[in-house]
């Protein structure tokens, strides 16, 4: 998945208070004047959006921010907090009686969009309490082609420049105490980050031939990494005070989903619903090992599935043979519309990064015909080689992290966002309609028809539907309802089907990511809408024919650009906005 979007724009930092105070005065200036014109106030908001916050940005296509950080002090923070504050007081004020259906649409997406921001950096204060909420990631400088080596070279040379000022900031922000999952983050990340800049980097642009410009490189390259190496010393000395509380309580879940999601579900409500879900997955899962591994228990069942690893014990390759394959099931079966010719390249995951065990960088919308990258991580070679072993993914396993990723996952929907007829729909696009939809598509392609009803392919679907479910279940269960990492590690084991290994890591980013719920509550909305959708047209879930409505659904709803699904529900059923379940 790309955190870089969903969930780094959702708790985005606060912006260059340079950029804030010499470049957005006009704009917001013109903006205030422009208040009854939406188009208007909607380009302001976005090029104001897009200088507080140029790594987001850049990162979206922009390349005239390359290289910049946002203004991540205490007087940034508080600039960008007014900046939010401001734009969602005006957004309520405007008279929306000339709007269009499709203006008020905008302008509801912008408020949670706010929200979202407010929640995080504000009430959840994940500046001063989370490593996560920073945007370190030089990626996009080293893998994506928007311009020949040398200029990416010096956009990495000005972007390393500016890493210690913004590794200070993180530094004076990050005092704690902390909770220790945290600062594992933080360790997982900055350390590692340093040595990649060290080891992998300098050969990226080993052929730019300027010796001036790659001296330049190297002096920059070095500071960047010993002040990351800084910040990895800063966090593993917080551990003298480290705390084990991490919750946010059920108050400011209950706030989280709201203000980031649009969900206003009862939280004994939403368990119930995690619940059942997880039991419906559990006992399609003992069927299909009653076909699969038939007298042997469903742990051995799961066993002998995680077993058929790809050939060579090459994930990377294998999933580039699966590509080919699910992009022509998708146009066979008509699935979905397969908008433009891009593709998704994959790779080796970062070693910084490797905590996410797949994930893709979609293409930007301000850039056209940019490669997309379906990044694969390789197991932590520090581990015990069993431990190694079992993190490499099965191959039906694979598959349905290359659905979810690329086929017709994230990647197809960003090829949608991208074409969306609101600049919002192109920049924005939340978790649970990303996750959500990236998630619905795994069942939904089984459904399809995707294996042909071979139990093994059946599984690989079902375990991840279950690793999802203990998701929602963890993330309620830990942050409202008192749950311990142990425990969601224990439940991973035995309801998420997980190994040791994934089941440690599954359990410690619940802790420090609240809405990692959002997979399965986004599935669980989209299904039901899919559903309603189709019976007010005549196909209810019954019927024989439901299925043919299926195709225009997914293209009405990808339609949307990625707001708060509630937002989507509403306007395809033309009722009020609602969280249905």
């Amino acid at each position: 998945m790309r955190i870089g979007v969903w969930v780094r724009n959702g708790v985005a930092a606060a912006g260059l208070a340079a950029a804030v105070l010499a470049g957005c005065t006009k704009t917001d200036e013109a903006a205030k004047g422009a208040d009854a014109d939406w188009p208007s106030f909607v380009n302001a908001w976005i090029e104001s959006d897009l200088k507080a916050n140029p790594t987001f940005a850049f990162y979206e296509g922009r390349e005239e921010y390359a290289g910049q950080f946002p203004d991540w002090s205490a007087d940034g923070l508080k600039a960008e907090s007014d900046r939010l504050n401001d734009w969602k007081a005006r957004a309520e004020a405007m008279d929306v009686s000339g709007l269009t259906d499709a203006q008020k649409f905008e302008r509801d997406y912008l408020l949670a969009l706010i929200d979202g921001r407010l929640f995080w950096q504000v009430t959840a204060d994940q500046p001063h309490l989370s490593p996560t909420w920073y945007w370190l990631d030089p990626g996009v400088y080293l893998d994506r082609p928007y311009a020949d080596l040398a200029t990416r070279m010096a956009d990495y040379t000005k972007w390393a420049s500016n890493v210690p000022a913004a590794a200070a900031q993180i530094k004076a922000n990050l005092t704690g105490p902390l909770p220790s999952v945290q600062i594992d983050m933080g360790a997982s990340s900055f350390g590692p980050m340093a040595g990649f800049l060290r080891s992998e980097v300098p050969g990226v642009f080993k052929d730019v031939d300027d010796a001036a410009a790659q001296a330049a490189f190297a002096a920059a390259n070095e500071a960047a990494a010993a002040a990351l190496d800084d910040l990895d010393a800063h966090m593993e000395s917080l551990r003298a005070t480290q705390v084990n509380e991490f919750a946010l309580g059920p108050d400011l879940f209950s706030k989280m989903l709201y203000a980031t999601e649009r969900v206003s579900t009862p939280l004994d409500e939403l368990k119930a619903i995690g619940e059942a879900d997880l039991q419906r997955n559990l006992d399609a899962l003992s069927e299909a090992c009653a076909l699969y591994a038939p007298g042997q228990s469903v742990k051995q069942c799961i066993a002998k599935e995680a077993a058929n690893k790809p050939d060579g014990g090459d994930p990377v390759a294998y999933a580039r043979k699966q590509l080919v394959e699910l992009r022509q099931f998708v146009i066979d079966h008509d699935v979905v519309s397969v908008p433009g010719t891009e593709e998704a390249m994959v790779k080796q995951a970062p070693s910084y990064n490797a905590q996410n065990s797949a994930y893709i960088d979609p293409s930007p919308p301000f850039e056209k015909d940019m490669p997309a990258f379906y990044n694969i991580a390789a197991p932590d070679p520090s581990w015990p080689k069993e431990k190694q072993d079992a993190y490499i993914p099965a191959k039906a396993d694979l598959l349905f992290t290359s659905v979810h990723e690329v086929w017709p996952g994230h990647f197809l929907q960003f090829l949608h966002s991208n074409r969306s007829e609101s600049m919002f729909g192109k920049l924005y696009v939340g978790y649970a309609f990303a996750e959500g939809w990236a998630h619905y598509a795994e069942e939904m392609m089984w459904e399809e028809g995707l294996g042909e009803g071979d139990p093994e392919t059946h599984i690989g679907q079902l375990t991840n539907a279950l690793l999802r479910n203990v998701r929602f279940l963890s993330a309620i269960g830990m942050h409202t309802g008192g749950m311990t990492i142990e425990e969601s590690k224990q439940m991973f084991i035995d309801k998420g089907m997980q190994d040791e290994g994934n089941a440690e890591q599954q359990a410690a980013r619940g802790a420090y990511d609240p809405a990692y719920l959002n997979y399965t509550m986004g599935k669980l909305m989209i299904m039901k809408l899919r559903a309603d959708w189709c019976e007010a047209k005549g196909m209810a879930p019954a019927s024989d024919d439901y299925k043919a409505c299926w195709k225009d659904f997914h293209d009405a709803f990808l339609s949307h650009g990625g707001p708060p699904i509630p937002l989507v529900r509403g306007a395809m059923m033309n009722e009020p906005p609602a969280s249905v379940f």
